[in-house]
């Protein structure tokens, strides 16, 4: 099981939480959390330009210089 914790976010932001929970049928906020997240990282079709069958990007483990 995984630690639980609390974030305070503000009104709009959890109707739109609640909205998109319902739209997709999903169990939770954390669920709905993740479903955001999941999109903000997916390319949609539109934004891979001239090339359609550009795989989606994948971060690499040491992809940054700290």
């Amino acid at each position: 099981m995984t630690a639980k914790t609390t974030i305070q976010v503000d009104e709009d932001i959890m109707k739109v939480l609640e909205q998109l929970k319902r739209e997709k049928a999903l169990k939770s906020y954390s669920d709905a959390l993740r479903e955001v997240l999941r999109e903000s990282k997916t390319l949609r079709r539109s934004e891979r330009g001239s090339l359609p069958k550009l795989k989606p990007f994948v971060r690499e483990k040491h992809d940054r210089f700290d």
